[in-house]
């Protein structure tokens, strides 16, 4: 298995319907909203790279009121 950190920018007011969109979807883990210089973080799951990448790209990045994400897949060292 495959996990990332999703990091996301909002249109202002909109961190909370984000999150809560995101968070019915398959592979999502978990959505917050936070403060800070995200509005959104979430916890992902795949079983590849290739298919983590079409999560974010297929899925959440179609959600309406998302100006930006940034993807931070776990390593382990």
């Amino acid at each position: 298995m495959v996990h990332a950190y999703i990091l996301i920018q909002t249109e202002v007011g909109k961190a909370s319907t984000v999150a809560e969109v995101i968070s019915r979807m398959t592979g999502i883990i978990q959505a917050e909203d936070v403060t800070g210089p995200y509005d959104v973080i979430v916890r992902a799951e795949a079983t590849s790279v290739d298919e983590l990448g079409r999560l974010v790209v297929a899925e959440v990045q179609q959600v309406p009121g998302i100006t930006r994400t940034l993807t931070c897949p776990v390593v382990h060292l």
